[in-house]
């Protein structure tokens, strides 16, 4: 790697900064996304139904993530695209906690503005969060995409956390003045923490010219041909006709899907199935998270810092899709046995193999984002994007949809269940190819040979002393990336 490459590159203390944008996103999300949901269900006693379609809405919205990503292309700058977003983001959350206000005196009214908010929320997450991801694809080294992936999303996981437990005590006793001090001081917070995170981290000067490609990014011709201005319907066939683009693409959907449709059922699974309470389900949850938790850190550390087969990305991606498989196949055993069953160290173990997949998923997307056509790559970090939020926006809603009509038709509630998590497990295998082929597809999409499964294969005998001046060895140190928001 030539010296002006490597100082393109972030350090440890970059990468912080922009987690420290993706902790600020999570605060405003969870606040409207968890927050004024229970403020709507519980202290105003609406139906469920209304948040639960003003969350969705939020993720419809997402569509947008590819134009978004787009516009950060064609400017060649993502910061103002981050602040842009993150304006709009914590001006809807205000809004949001406004309108649930209204829904006191007003309904009608209250409902109106709701919407407006939450689609501002959808697009302020899609301007920011495509952009931000965009930003870390083109500036963390290969090697260390694998620990940056999770240091960020850890982050974001911290902002979750944080904001649920500082708002939950602030906001109590309840009223709507104490809720919309609460959310404006949140929304300013965040946009202020973003901007000087944010500030500085991107080079000021004009997208990286030609002359400082190397072989294995995106080739020299390509980058002087997308110079000029292309539209966003021309970008966007560009990345949909590249192979590993789109079948990453099916990949990210079908695994969230798989991913998020397994949440709204496993408490009630538990509750009619093994006759747990409600504090021993909500318990269940924790154990599932904690062991997301751990597979996230697991590949960080083998990505960063193992050797061989561990450092693969490929590896981790399609192992964690076959183990979310096999975890989801035991939570068929447990639906047929019942409360002999070990449901809590199945829980955990399909915990461990989510955080696997989706850490390396992520980790795979930054490196995948800079393979093909220059200047796309927030064109294709924004497909994926909205790829991720239809699933998710999908995967709830289908998953109890799923379970409600499995127990229509089966009287038994765990033969049901059984029936619905059988499903979830066949789209993680089915995920678990998509990985594979993408693997196998991307090394060469760059011009260079299958370093990604080969390498996990064969123990992780590389190149590196190789005269290939088409294989760049940063590259090798880290095997293929892929992407959860």
């Amino acid at each position: 790697m030539s010296p002006q490459r490597e100082a393109e590159f972030l350090g440890w203390g970059g990468v912080l900064r922009l987690g420290l944008v993706q902790t600020t996103l999570g605060a405003v999300v969870v606040l409207t996304t968890s927050t004024l949901n229970r403020v709507m269900v519980v202290e105003l006693a609406l139906p469920a139904l209304l948040p639960g379609l003003l969350v969705a809405l939020h993720y419809a919205v997402q569509i947008t993530r590819p134009r978004m990503g787009h516009g950060s292309d064609t400017g060649g700058r993502r910061t103002p695209w981050i602040l842009g977003g993150m304006t709009l983001l914590s001006l809807g959350g205000l809004l949001a906690a406004l309108a649930t206000t209204w829904l006191e005196t007003s309904t009608l009214a209250g409902v109106l503005l709701a919407v407006v908010a939450f689609i501002m929320i959808g697009l302020g997450v899609s301007a920011s969060g495509t952009s931000l991801l965009t930003l870390l694809a083109k500036r963390v080294a290969p090697e260390r995409r694998g620990p940056a992936a999770t240091l960020v999303w850890l982050m974001m996981i911290f902002g979750f956390a944080l904001t649920a437990g500082v708002t939950g005590k602030l906001l109590d006793p309840y009223s709507p003045e104490r809720l919309l001090m609460v959310s404006g001081t949140v929304s300013l917070v965040a946009l202020v923490v973003a901007a000087l995170a944010v500030w500085g981290v991107e080079p000021s000067g004009p997208p990286r010219s030609a002359a400082l490609v190397e072989p294995g990014d995106s080739d020299a011709a390509s980058v002087q041909s997308n110079q000029t201005v292309v539209s966003f319907k021309a970008a966007l066939a560009d990345v949909w006709a590249e192979p590993a683009a789109r079948r990453f693409t099916f990949f990210v959907f079908l695994s969230m899907l798989a991913y998020s449709s397994q949440d709204l059922i496993l408490e009630p699974f538990a509750g009619l199935v093994f006759g747990w309470t409600p504090g021993e389900s909500t318990a269940l949850s924790g154990v599932q998270h904690g062991g997301v938790l751990a597979g996230m850190l697991l590949v960080a550390g083998c990505t960063g810092w193992g050797r061989g087969w561990m450092r693969s990305l490929a590896f981790w991606s399609v192992g964690g899709c076959l183990l979310s498989a096999l975890a989801l196949a035991l939570l068929v055993a447990a639906g047929l046995v019942g409360p002999p069953w070990p449901l809590r160290w199945t829980v955990a173990l399909m915990g461990l193999a989510n955080g696997m997949f989706s850490i390396a998923a992520i980790a795979s997307m930054m490196r995948l984002a800079g393979q093909g056509r220059a200047r796309r790559e927030g064109t294709r970090v924004g497909l994926w994007g909205a790829a991720q939020a239809m699933a998710f926006g999908l995967g709830g809603l289908a998953g109890a949809a799923a379970s409600d009509v499995a127990r229509w038709l089966i009287a038994d509630p765990g033969m049901a269940y059984a029936g619905v998590f059988a499903l979830e497990s066949l789209l993680f295998v089915g995920a678990a190819v998509l990985a594979w082929q993408v693997a196998q597809i991307a090394p060469a999409a760059a011009g260079q040979p299958s370093a990604d499964m080969s390498e996990a294969l064969d123990g992780g005998r590389s190149t590196h002393g190789t005269a290939n001046p088409h294989t760049r060895p940063a590259r090798l140190a880290a095997t293929p990336p892929p992407l959860a928001s």
